[in-house]
């Protein structure tokens, strides 16, 4: 598991942030994302049912860990769908899990997304306007007037607002319950969660304070007794998780755990004297970061042991021997996950990253060829480019360097960056070559935006 901290977001940014939100693209927004195969491919598994049976391409939906404690989750355009880790340690089951990924698929599959940009521009209108005539009263001497005025606006498009979602919201639970009949799997999971949401609410947890507007999962009484009806007429309610299914879920939560959570906390959640796998896969990780590396390489090793072929246990031991400064004794391990996993880009990733830190030019080549493999799979990772363009310079190639620079401020979205190194690439490589085409391409797209960015 890594931490792309790519971007930066506060999920608690009031009302006129939120707001605003909708109006900023993405790369604009920024979300601290927290990379892993394993939970990739868990949530991938869950989700490509959904969205083929909402009628869209399950290639095309992306769900995405977001390194953030808040209990939530949230769909983004085009169709993108970010979990967050506090979201994901809380619930209990995986059915859950899938229930909370159904109801962001109904707001993609809704057009929600596209129609929220709309609500939000409508309700900024009121607040706008009372911000200027608050102003104005305020140069006029009518200091508090004016902040009445303001607050009053303010208030005015809260409520516009909320109307606006509260229907969108009950639309995407509709969406939902269908999404879950039709993949023939339970709505317990949906509707068990907004329960735990709604007594949360009312008893003012100190765990879960919903943010009405930051959050995609409004709560109330009124939502779960809707719920209980879609439970009820359901022939699928009492469907339950497989075993393997759930322990999948338990070993990624248990990983999450021993990543995210202060030490203590994760091994308060995991004690010593719980011998499960989940149990020492969770530990592995917070005797890392202790850091106690024997013990974390006496944990990970004693799940290898029972599972051989599990490509996740080695990727783990590898990452503990680099941690240890001992990069060389992680190549076996970080080879061992890729042979299991070859099609897993953050595993070639691993492995690369590896290589490169033993100086060594052979293993220069050889981290090449493994990101080469990942960027087959995912060409806008930028910290795959990161690591290609240092195992270019590794290798004299400064061209390529400069390309594959280029390559990662374009997708961080510096265009004024990317049109440096592109234009420095193109002057040093064959005309009319594909990374001399590569370099006008980037050029070319790079070009006017660098010019608005840097006005």
């Amino acid at each position: 598991m890594s931490s792309h901290a790519l971007r930066k977001f506060s999920f608690a940014a009031g009302f006129a942030a939120a707001l605003l939100a909708y109006a900023l693209p993405a790369h604009a927004q920024g979300i601290g994302l927290l990379r892993d195969t394993e939970t990739e491919e868990m949530l991938k598994s869950y989700e490509a049912p959904l969205a083929r049976a909402a009628g869209l391409d399950p290639d095309a939906v992306k769900t995405y860990l977001v390194g953030d404690p808040m209990i939530n989750a949230f769909a983004m355009q085009p169709a993108n769908i970010f979990i967050c880790a506090g979201m994901l340690l809380w619930l209990r089951v995986p059915n859950e899990l899938i229930g909370v990924m159904a109801h962001e698929t109904g707001h993609i599959s809704g057009a929600h997304l596209t129609r929220g940009s709309y609500g939000a521009k409508k309700a900024m209108i009121p607040m706008l306007a009372s911000i200027v005539l608050g102003l104005g009263a305020m140069v006029a001497g009518a200091g508090e007037l004016g902040m009445v005025m303001m607050g009053l606006g303010q208030a005015v498009a809260e409520a516009q607002f909320a109307t606006f979602t509260r229907v969108q919201e009950s639309s995407a639970d509709q969406i939902a319950a269908k999404l879950l009949l039709a993949t023939r799997q339970s709505p317990m999971g949906m509707y068990n969660t907004f329960r735990r949401f709604a007594t949360a609410d009312a008893m003012h947890s100190v765990y879960y304070r919903p943010d009405r507007f930051a959050s995609s999962h409004p709560v109330g009484q009124d939502r779960v007794f809707d719920l209980n009806q879609k439970v009820e007429a359901s022939p699928y309610r009492e469907v339950q998780d497989s075993p393997q299914t759930l322990h999948t879920f338990r070993m990624v939560q248990a990983k999450l755990a021993g990543f995210v959570l202060p030490v203590k906390d994760a091994l308060t959640r995991y004690p010593v004297s719980d011998n499960s796998a989940p149990a020492r896969y969770a530990r592995s990780f917070t005797y890392m970061r202790q850091p106690d590396f024997q013990k974390a390489l006496a944990e990970i090793s004693s799940l290898i042991r029972e599972e051989p072929n599990n490509p996740y246990f080695y990727e783990v031991r590898g990452q503990i021997q680099v941690s240890m400064a001992k990069p060389a004794l992680a190549l076996a391990d970080y080879q061992k996950s890729v042979s299991l996993r070859p099609n897993a880009p953050q595993l070639r990733l691993a492995l690369a990253g590896a290589q490169l830190a033993i100086e060594d030019q052979n293993l220069a080549a050889e981290a090449l060829k493994n990101l080469k493999a990942a960027l087959l799979v995912e060409n806008d990772d930028i910290f795959t480019w990161y690591q290609t363009a240092r195992a270019y310079a590794a290798l004299k190639n400064v061209p390529m360097a400069d390309l594959s620079t280029a390559e990662l401020w374009y997708n961080v979205g510096d265009m004024r960056r990317a049109l440096v190194f592109a234009t420095r690439a193109r002057g040093k490589l064959t005309q009319g070559s594909p990374d001399w085409e590569r370099a006008q391409d980037i050029i070319g797209a790079a070009g006017p935006l660098a010019a608005q960015q840097r006005g």
